[in-house]
């Protein structure tokens, strides 16, 4: 190890890593950096899931977003570097992220009545053999192969958008994009069962365990980043268009950085140009650090966040056939593409926190600026090609 590489895990360990506010100091818990400001919207629960990881085997230091929320095994939201491996605090869907595509296909020829009913063929499967496409990315022809690209359910989507602002090259006012969250399906989700059969793991890395869970762990990162590859390119083709990538930005995932184990759960890797999704309803803005010196365990916030679970959105909204029609249309130039009642209601842009907010935290604790601004235009995320609706 390097002599700057030492000191870098002093600087984790004695809570210097970079300008967070600093969670209540306790005797045998690893530093904690909160990079959203004492008003924002956290719950309290998420905060003592910090606390809980913090105290974990190995953990040296966790920073925090202000998209945080609670999770199963941890909150959503975080950074976590650690000596050892904690398969649970990156979750099943290792390797979920957002990648972002220009589409070469002028607003004034989006016509959203009929570009919303050729995305509904999202729904199908893909009509392609995928056994070529996985061997180009060094996985098993078969891994998995009837599930890639598919969007899932919960927060999952692909959606159309439209740039609004931008000091990005390359990218301009009315420009149509794509963002496309998603992850490894059922190939993360067979991975953390497994491996959490008989409880909570901390692995050595350097053990047989530890390196066969990395070397799956890896496996599913690929795997999701070809799917939302290829759901893209489904888009696209729908869309009679082309695209162009513009970022690929997993947030579930384990690497070597910070002179340790980082683990992201919820935290987007931070890169020259980051997506954080908005709502349906809402502004969504792609991010660059603010510096190139920028820390925060090289991590930063992907998204709103949860404001209220999923549970309890089934009181907040009503199953009234005009409400959630009205969730299909939340602006006049925005439709979202839902045939399932319950994802309707559960993923309602009043369930999310503000984008806005959360960027502007994240600039004001000098992590990331804001570089240009998106609105939702059409958004996919499921279809009954069979039966209607209502």
């Amino acid at each position: 190890m390097t002599a700057p590489e030492k000191i870098k895990i002093l600087e984790y360990t004695m809570g210097n890593f970079a300008s967070g506010r600093v969670l209540s100091a306790e005797k045998g818990r690893a530093a904690i950096h909160l990079y959203y400001n004492e008003n924002a919207w956290i719950e309290g629960r998420a905060e003592d899931q910090l606390r809980d990881v913090a105290r974990l085997d190995g953990v040296r230091a966790v920073a925090a977003f202000p998209d945080l929320h609670p999770g199963k095994y941890g909150p959503v939201g975080c950074a976590v570097l650690s000596d050892k491996l904690h398969p649970q605090l990156v979750g099943s869907d290792i390797g979920c992220g957002m990648t972002m595509f220009a589409l070469d296909l002028p607003l004034r020829k989006l016509k959203l009545e009929k570009a919303a009913q050729r995305l509904r063929g999202l729904a199908f499967s893909p009509a392609e053999d995928v056994t070529g496409r996985l061997e180009a990315v060094n996985l098993p022809g078969d891994l998995f192969a009837n599930s890639l690209g598919s969007i899932g359910g919960g927060n999952h989507f692909c959606e159309v958008q439209r740039i609004t602002h931008s000091d990005v090259d390359g990218l301009h006012k009315d420009q149509l994009c794509l963002l496309v969250h998603s992850g490894s399906r059922g190939l993360g989700h067979a991975l953390l069962h497994k491996v959490l059969a008989d409880g909570l793991v901390a692995f050595d890395p350097a053990s047989e365990q530890g390196r066969d869970w990395l070397a799956h762990h890896d496996q599913a990162v690929t795997w999701a980043a070809l799917n939302r590859r290829i759901i893209a390119e489904r888009a696209a083709k729908a869309l009679r268009c082309d695209l162009r990538l513009i970022s690929d930005c997993p947030h579930n995932l384990v690497t070597q950085d910070c002179g340790g184990w980082l683990h992201r759960k919820g935290a987007a890797r931070l890169q020259n140009l980051v997506p954080l999704a908005g709502t349906r309803a809402s502004a969504g803005y792609v991010l660059r650090p603010a510096a190139p010196d920028v820390n925060a365990l090289n991590s930063c916030a992907h998204g709103a966040g949860r404001k209220y679970d999923r549970a309890s959105m089934h009181g907040r909204v009503a199953r009234q056939k005009s409400v959630l029609e009205a969730m299909r249309q939340p602006t006049p130039s925005a439709r979202v593409i839902c045939d399932d009642k319950s994802m309707l209601i559960e993923e309602a842009p009043q369930a999310y926190k503000s984008a806005g907010q959360v960027a502007q935290d994240l600039t004001d604790f000098n992590v990331t600026h804001v570089v240009a601004k998106v609105m939702p235009v059409l958004t996919f995320k499921n279809a009954d090609l069979k039966g209607d609706r209502s």
